[in-house]
């Protein structure tokens, strides 16, 4: 014998073993097939599945203080914290959208999407966060984006809340004031007195992991506020309680007659337990740390238990005299349980994880979740440090929020891949977006999961937060060097329009 290697993923092992260098070659070639999960799937997807694609509004509108609008939290840290965005970069004019959505909607229409789902800037609506003083260009801008999409038969799947919060609230305390509940409220139900005819799916937040454990967490994020363990779980509260009172909102004032939905967008990573067997708590940990903390009590009224019983456990330990995740209420667990219509997932990567418990003093979520993460190096690295290819992953993650949330119809409301020179030629972006749709579309039939919709991150390069304008995630090209930011189709997108004319990534009949 030659020698062997163990193939590890899926939550299995298998053991190669060669006598020959070509036999090696043979088992290095099927386990790489293996781990990709490509499949040339010749099966339609079902009709009334939804292809779109997603954007946001601070990484593509620019204009940041035109017509009106006011300064938001991520205007303010671009324009006084140096490299807070790499190069110095900012949102300020970025892809240009406010004044070339007409050109956003002529690709939007020529890719053939269903959806385009894009996000409402708070401060464009509300240039100070209240409703006191309504932006009436900032109105005329939505409600011009909305009805073009509507007659170009492509429906608004909008956002609420993209991290950019008006810095007047940031100012008074930001997400973990526990005011911010009744002012998020208010605003919801503008945004869904003016714009609820024709929107039919909405999302109070996306990503509120970021939102919450980067900005006031690490401070990686704006506002930039280091606060792990503490302000970041204050800001996990509020948040959750925000989401629910939107929900209400809708639910009593405006169900009845917009007949719309409403539901809220959670990120996380695949973790993958490094050994099937040692590690499988590791996993499912950290994904209630990462997922469950904000889904469970949406779905079930409370944080997971494992959750709540680490941090009050680290907390005492620590010497706070009462755990530092807040409590919800018997009553505020009633409000906030079942407020969901359907369950958006971003979901781009996987990690392995372990358990870690020699960090008895940090504070935050990734401390309080005791684990270890890293990624294999043989999955292919995106541009953004975050980003790796391990197609598995999505469909591991929908089989556990199947297992976790039974019944709930889940949009796959991001996933993309990025490259750093933006080039037109765009193989591995087709390669990645193929291999994560075929796991989507096997989670569908094989594992039976209620997926409704898929949309790529993004429809065109744009601001990618603190990597400024170096990732490239569009299936568009932009020339940032051009006033007119012009858009030039990749490759990918061109693919993509295939895929959803033919509803099948294969040839099918």
């Amino acid at each position: 014998m030659i020698g062997s290697f163990i193939y590890k993923s899926f939550g299995f092992e298998l053991k190669f073993e060669f006598k020959s260098f070509k036999m090696m070659w043979i088992y290095m070639v099927f386990g790489f097939l293996l781990s990709n999960a490509i499949a040339d799937d010749n099966t339609k997807f079902p009709e009334g599945f939804t292809f779109g694609v997603a954007t946001s509004a601070y990484q593509i509108e620019g204009a940041w203080d035109e017509d009106g609008k006011g300064e938001n939290n991520w205007d303010r840290v671009a324009h006084t914290i140096p490299n807070f965005i790499y190069h110095n970069d900012s949102g300020d004019v970025t892809c240009d959208s406010y004044h070339q959505w007409e050109e956003d909607i002529r690709i939007l229409k020529e890719l053939k999407v269903t959806h385009y789902r894009f996000s409402i800037s708070w401060s464009r609506l509300l240039p100070h966060g209240f409703n006191f003083e309504v932006n009436q260009a900032g109105v005329d801008y939505y409600t011009n984006l909305i009805k073009a999409l509507k007659a170009a038969n492509i429906e608004p799947y909008v956002t609420l809340f993209h991290w950019d919060l008006p810095q007047f609230l940031e100012a008074l305390g930001g997400w973990p004031e526990r005011e911010i509940v009744q002012w998020y409220s208010e605003y919801a139900r503008l945004c869904f007195e003016l714009f609820g005819d024709d929107v039919k799916h909405w999302m109070t937040f996306n990503e509120p992991k970021q939102t919450c454990t980067n900005g006031y967490g690490s401070g990686s994020y704006a506002p930039a506020i280091k606060s792990p363990g503490v302000g970041e779980y204050m800001c996990i509260h509020n948040l959750i309680k925000a989401h629910a009172a939107a929900y209400h909102i809708y639910d009593t004032e405006f169900r009845d007659k917009q007949n719309g939905k409403v539901g809220i967008v959670i990120d996380s990573a695949w973790w993958e337990p490094y050994n099937a067997t040692t590690d499988s708590d590791a996993s499912e940990r950290l994904l209630h740390f990462t997922f469950g903390m904000y889904a469970n009590p949406i779905f079930y009224g409370d944080y997971p238990e494992v959750v709540k019983s680490s941090v009050a456990r680290r907390s005492q330990s620590q010497g706070f005299p009462n755990s530092r995740l807040p409590e919800f209420t018997a009553e505020e667990q009633n409000t906030i349980k079942g407020t969901i219509d359907f369950l958006g997932l971003n979901q781009y990567s996987s990690f392995y994880v372990t358990d870690k418990t020699d960090d008895k003093d940090g504070m935050g979520y990734d401390a309080d979740a005791e684990v270890k993460t890293w990624a294999d190096e043989s999955w292919q690295q995106g541009a953004a440090d975050w980003l790796n290819k391990a197609p598995f992953g999505i469909r591991n993650m929908l089989k556990w929020i199947k297992k976790t949330y039974p019944d709930i119809p889940v949009i796959i409301t991001e996933n993309g891949w990025s490259d750093f020179d933006g080039t037109l030629d765009d193989d591995p972006r087709i390669d990645y977006i193929s291999s994560y749709l075929s796991n989507v579309k096997a989670s569908m039939d094989e594992d039976k999961v209620n997926v409704v919709g898929y949309t790529v991150w993004s429809l065109i390069d744009n601001l990618e937060w603190l990597f400024g304008f170096t990732n490239k995630f569009g299936l568009y090209r932009v020339d940032f060097n051009d006033p007119n930011r012009t858009r030039t189709a990749k490759k990918s997108a061109k693919w993509y329009t295939n895929v959803i004319e033919n509803r099948c990534l294969g040839t099918c009949e």
